[in-house]
């Protein structure tokens, strides 16, 4: 661990005896001071469990007071925590769900019943810590875990689905020993830091299968089955392939063909759950009210009709060539894509995937890792995608819908960051 700043951590000190931080100045200092993946890349990241379990044990050790589902993949964590969710508290349960990145407002992180974090809980906690915090040079994402188990366990919630934030083993969320672990897809992202073969990836998400403890893994792939397997086996946990065991035809109201996969991990996972009272219609009735119940946003969100606007977070090449699928399957007379990304994507392998008879808008998602929209025009053009620069997202949003007709399709995305934009 580094040496603290010491003028920081003075000034933390003092701070607490000034008047107390709004809630706008307690998430500025947060993310302002405090390295955070989705901001600044791989610095942000630490390959051991030493800081958030050290932070755990400052709280009471929040993370052994509450039961949880811990949910983990390249793509379809997010969607797959909030149908869990759903389904919990159409069984009558208080759930609390921790997921990220936020889209909006940072509360969207912890939430109980659907519910946000209120701002002066968020406010206080960070000031009865904040001396810790900057002591121990706690990550954005380290200090985030804490707050949501704390939260949880201080609420006394029934169970909560917890998602990863990045890769697995090292992930902070990584301390629970939960009922069962899901595994929702392996794909080739953030390769810089988790491997370049979906192998190395596959070894990493694994790191959450714990000894004894169930785990489901939604989607059964040829380079990844064996992995789950062995490490199964190693912890003694019965592993389940979803799509080996669940063949049901249950609905959502989450939109996008690809939905269906991530309803099978997510089914299966609840069957494998013990001790909780779940019938056939908590879980169709879940699944078709999880936005409802959730307040999920940004999978395949519909933004607007005559000319359809849609947006979606997929980001990565096994996520966006879903959602190109349910691109090409909608009704429009002409295409166009409002496109951004962040700066460490393989492009080349996501390039490739978008239609060439298709009008595009290259923007710089507002962050410090966009991409330069520049940057992306010309990579796109080499692709044979061609279109205009934007200085903002909202202005190749608003250029789109101006040459749109009432006929056409508007797709929005490339990155979770663009997306935030819109919704």
């Amino acid at each position: 661990m580094h040496p603290p700043n010491k003028l920081g951590l003075l000034w933390s000190i003092l701070s607490l005896g000034n008047s107390s931080m709004t809630y706008k100045e307690t998430l500025d200092w947060m993310f302002r001071q405090l390295p955070m993946y989705q901001q600044k890349g791989a610095v942000a990241l630490k390959d051991k469990l030493d800081n958030i379990l050290t932070f755990s044990e400052q709280l009471g050790n929040p993370h052994k007071k509450f039961r949880s589902v811990h949910v983990a993949g390249t793509n379809g964590k997010g969607s797959s925590s909030h149908m869990l969710a759903s389904i919990l508290q159409e069984a009558g349960y208080k759930v609390g769900l921790y997921t990220s990145p936020h889209l909006k407002d940072f509360r969207e992180r912890i939430r109980i019943n659907g519910v946000p974090a209120g701002k002066k809980f968020v406010r206080e906690f960070i000031e009865d810590h904040k001396a810790f915090l900057t002591q121990q040079e706690l990550s954005f994402f380290e200090m985030t875990v804490g707050m949501a188990f704390h939260y949880f366990a201080e609420e006394k919630v029934d169970i909560a689905i917890i998602e990863v934030g990045l890769g697995g083993q090292w992930d902070s969320t990584n301390i629970i020993v939960p009922e069962v672990s899901l595994i929702t897809n392996i794909g080739l992202d953030h390769t810089h830091i988790l491997g370049d073969t979906l192998e190395k990836i596959a070894l990493e998400k694994a790191g959450i299968i714990k000894r004894g403890i169930p785990v489901v893994v939604s989607e059964k792939q040829t380079e990844t089955e064996g992995i789950f397997r062995l490490i199964a086996a190693k912890k003694d946990s019965e592993i389940t392939f979803a799509e080996e065991k669940e063949k049901s035809g249950y609905k959502t109201d989450l939109l996008g063909a690809y939905q269906s996969k991530n309803i099978q991990g997510v089914v299966t996972a609840i069957r494998a759950l013990q001790g909780f009272g779940i019938k056939e219609k908590h879980i169709s009735k879940g699944l078709k009210k999880v936005v409802k119940n959730t307040g999920l946003l940004g999978r395949w969100q519909v933004l607007g009709q005559n000319p359809t606007v849609v947006c979606d977070t997929a980001h990565n090449k096994e996520g966006l060539q879903l959602v190109l699928e349910q691109v090409a399957q909608q009704k429009f007379q002409n295409l166009h894509f409002v496109l951004g990304f962040v700066n460490d994507k393989n492009l080349t392998d996501v390039l490739g995937l978008f239609p060439k008879n298709a009008t595009y808008h290259f923007v710089t998602p507002n962050i410090q890792r966009g991409l330069p929209a520049k940057e992306l025009q010309t990579l796109a053009h080499n692709f044979g995608l061609k279109g205009e620069v934007h200085a903002t997202v909202k202005k190749g949003v608003d250029t789109a819908l101006k040459h749109a007709d009432s006929s056409d399709f508007v797709y929005v995305g490339g990155s979770t960051f663009v997306v935030a934009e819109v919704v």
